[in-house]
């Protein structure tokens, strides 16, 4: 199978290395939606969305003002799924499949523009999503993305072992090299996605974490703004933590059977797309 590391949304807010760990202190920092578009026999496979269409052209509509202030996203739709997905020379219709790490709206937000697609996710997540308990919930989760009334596939938490982590299971329709790996804590079913590619697995830890000096062996490290900004919108800290302890293990014990890498890290992107060249 094919990936290709997509960018489905430029984030620049203001914190400088406060949220990077570079850079100035006062500038934006730059953040991206990191996505995967896999082909397979079954189609093509989005994980993940990033922001939509709609989101870029009118997202006081949508996304709404809030987001707007605080991520500060380049309005750009060639970053968009489904401009880059035809770029590569393929229709919105040859994506069959996208599969969700949680329906946060950078990461929902692009779903709008497959709608003959089967939208993959937990089914907690999906719950939370349709009908939000909390203020948090009522903010991250944008009701225009599920619209159009999307086919849903969701999963309840069963399934086998994978590297450690439990309820680990294969997704209807797709092939067996996609996964659904548990990993809830940044929202009540946020999950990662597991591809096998010919050079080892990738995880797409989604919302997991934020910074990949998370993910060192030694000693956690994060910039002090995004860990703030974890535990602001975090629904299960405890939960959080724990799956973050066994990322760590993962990358510790398994970085070469394993890459994980996060949604948001640009640098990770970057290695990402090199190894994939």
């Amino acid at each position: 199978m094919k990936v290709h590391h997509l960018n489905c949304a430029t984030l620049c807010p203001y914190g400088g290395r406060l949220l990077s760990g570079s850079g100035s202190l006062s500038g934006p920092a730059k953040l991206v939606c990191h996505c995967l578009l896999v082909e397979t026999p079954a189609g093509l496979v989005l994980v993940d969305s990033g922001l939509g269409l709609k989101d870029v052209d009118s997202p006081e509509r949508t996304i709404g003002r809030q987001f707007l202030l605080f991520a500060n996203p380049v309005r750009d739709p060639n970053e968009t799924a489904v401009r880059q997905v035809e770029a590569l020379g393929f229709s919105r219709d040859d994506v069959r499949h996208v599969v969700l790490t949680h329906c946060d709206l950078d990461h929902a937000g692009g779903i709008a523009d497959f709608p003959k697609a089967t939208v993959h996710v937990h089914a907690t997540e999906q719950g939370a999503a349709l009908h939000p308990q909390t203020r948090l919930e009522r903010t991250r989760y944008v009701r225009a993305h599920f619209a159009h009334d999307p086919k849903w596939a969701v999963y309840r938490p069963k399934g086998e072992h994978w590297f450690g982590f439990e309820a680990v299971r294969d997704l209807d329709g797709l092939p067996p090299e996609i996964l659904l790996v548990p990993l809830h804590g940044h929202t009540r079913g946020h999950s990662g996605v597991a591809v096998q590619t010919p050079g080892g697995w990738l995880l797409h830890a989604g919302d997991a974490y934020f910074h990949r000096l998370e993910m060192a062996p030694d000693r956690r490290r994060c910039p002090p703004l995004l860990d703030v900004f974890q535990r602001i919108v975090e629904i299960d800290g405890r939960a959080r933590v724990k799956n973050q302890e066994r990322l760590r293990a993962l990358v510790r014990e398994s970085s070469d059977e394993v890459r994980v890498f996060s949604a948001h890290d640009p640098v990770e992107l970057e290695r990402c797309r090199e190894r994939a060249s």
